[in-house]
């Protein structure tokens, strides 16, 4: 019979095992590098076409390059193997403005050729091949339709439909956030709008103006001050689920649904028997503010209280996701792609309905089996962060009271590994009294038994006597969290990054994903008691 020691040791052989098998893996959100900010993310399974009879998942979003306004003059993508989607690779710029020789932008309007959300689509060729078009909603005067193609998915692309009587000018009808479909039989469909839901079918030999003889269908789903629920934002984007068409968009709530102020930071989706309608509403699929209750079961938003959203649905492997971003920052020009698992369930036929469950906003991306504690995270990827009055946030007037992710910037890619935590983080400030830091969800199961556990965390100190405790479950007690932990802040520590370390044995009774939180408990109030940086458990 073994000994209680011995299984004590190969408890922690095989911790150790498990831990450098995950340290390998990305898969939590946001699932791109923290320094990376590509939000209104489209997601397409196309081949590979360096690997054949391969597949890979792109991502074609905007790029917030522009940092003090929205996203930026350049395209790029991101993929990923269907096969391996804890590891994203930069693809490279796919579509830029040009510059003179000058170095100088080829027009200098307050929006030149600043690319919005765009789409992509696939078309196969009579001959078999494909050609991938992009849509990239060009902001520039003049150039709003601009279409360009590939014979790659990763491009890069080329503008096809320069005006042949003006050539800084293109010919299209599609403008804001336009999505573009390609049906079975061929025939192309665009959508697009903002605050009003307009949709047609293109010229296949265009691919970018109505088709003759069709007209614009304009305001098919009510407008976003429309009553009801049923209402148009913006963020148009289409897919085919077996015989039903559709629609993913961004929705305007009403003030008090939810509980909360009225936003255009959920997305939801409408489905229909035809590309054109009309569409009935199926409901939520992500709302950016991730909703709760707090302590007195008051609904509040546990992450950025307002902002905007744009996304889609893709299958891969048999599981549906939502792709979507959230903000970062006290603005919405630092935008993250994120991903949550959804369940898709279509019945066919006339009379047939499209279900589709609403995700939860959490830190753990892809890796939907909980995160490993033995893994060290950048508190970047904190999915709840609140403040001592978290229902009402000033946003986006930036009177915040409480903990947020601060967006950090690199020039460039960088060099050797891209997830290395020395470059790929996001630090978590303004840590007042009451604000609340959290983590949906950890998997303990690795830690269950595991005698003399601690939690090691890198913050930079204020100057400020605080206490940060330690929860999990919920930060608060009559909901049924449970306090592990706790971390003390001197305020005579140095104000330089510093490792605190907190003991939570009492964790080693825990088994399966729970969720973590971070408490401050500071007497000054409204001041910042520190900025988190990382964090790992280990064995003392």
């Amino acid at each position: 019979m073994k000994t209680q020691s011995t299984i004590s040791l190969l408890r922690m052989v095989f911790v150790t095992l498990f831990s450098f098998v995950l340290l390998q893996s990305w898969s939590q959100n946001p699932y791109l590098p923290m320094w990376e900010y590509i939000p209104d993310g489209e997601p397409y399974v196309f081949d590979d076409p360096d690997c054949p009879g391969k597949k890979r998942v792109y991502i074609y979003g905007s790029h917030d390059s522009m940092i003090t306004g929205y996203c930026g003059r350049e395209l790029v993508t991101w993929s990923a193997s269907v096969d391996s989607l804890d590891r994203w690779r930069y693809d490279g710029i796919i579509l830029e403005v040009k510059k003179n020789s000058n170095g100088e932008y080829l027009h200098q309007e307050k929006w030149s050729d600043v690319f919005y959300a765009p789409d992509v689509a696939e078309k196969v060729e009579a001959d078999g091949s494909k050609t991938y078009y992009l849509y990239p909603n060009n902001q520039c005067g003049g150039r709003n339709g601009m279409v360009a193609k590939s014979k790659r998915p990763d491009g890069p692309f080329e503008v096809i439909n320069w005006n042949p009587e003006n050539p800084n000018e293109t010919i299209g009808d599609l403008r804001f956030d336009p999505a573009v479909f390609i049906d079975d039989d061929g025939r192309v469909y665009g959508y697009w709008g903002f605050e009003e839901a307009c949709a047609a079918e293109l010229d296949p030999t265009t691919m970018a103006t109505v088709k003759p003889g069709t007209q614009v269908l304009r305001h098919y789903i009510n407008q976003h001050k429309d009553p009801g629920i049923f209402r148009f934002f913006e963020a148009s984007s289409m897919r085919k689920i077996k015989d039903k068409y559709v629609l993913i968009y961004s929705r305007y709530t009403g003030n008090g649904e939810f509980g909360l102020p009225t936003s255009n930071y959920t997305l939801a989706y409408a489905y229909s028997n035809s590309p054109l309608g009309p569409f009935v509403y199926g409901g939520t699929i992500i709302d950016g503010r991730g909703r709760d209750v707090d302590n007195f079961s008051r609904p509040i938003a546990t992450a950025t209280i307002n902002g905007n959203t744009h996304g889609s649905i893709c299958e891969i492997n048999g599981q549906w996701w939502v792709f979507y971003h959230r903000q970062t920052g006290l603005d919405e020009f630092s935008r993250q792609a994120m991903v949550a698992p959804i369940d898709v369930q279509v019945t066919e036929g006339p009379h047939g309905k499209v279900y589709i469950s609403e995700g939860e906003y959490t830190s753990e991306g892809f890796a939907t089996q909980g995160l490993n504690p033995f893994k060290r995270h950048s508190a970047g990827i904190a999915c709840y962060y609140t403040g001592p009055k978290p229902a009402i946030h000033n946003w986006p007037n930036k009177t915040f009271f409480g903990s947020y992710v601060k967006p950090l910037r690199l020039e460039g890619v960088p060099q050797g590994d891209p997830y290395d935590l020395s470059v790929n983080h996001n630090p978590v400030i303004n840590n007042t009294d009451g604000s609340i830091v959290g983590y949906k969800y950890f998997n303990f199961d690795c830690t269950y038994g595991v005698p003399h556990l601690q939690l090691k965390m890198n913050v930079l100190p204020l100057g400020v006597d605080a206490i940060i405790e330690v929860y999990v479950d919920s930060p608060y007690p009559s909901r049924g969290g449970k306090q592990v932990g706790e971390f003390k802040l001197s305020s005579s520590q140095a104000k330089k990054k510093t490792e605190l370390k907190a003991d939570v044995s009492t964790l080693s009774q825990f088994q399966g994903k729970h969720a973590l939180f971070f408490v401050v408990k500071s007497v000054k109030k409204g001041k910042s008691v520190c900025e988190l940086h990382d964090f790992v458990f280990t064995v003392k």
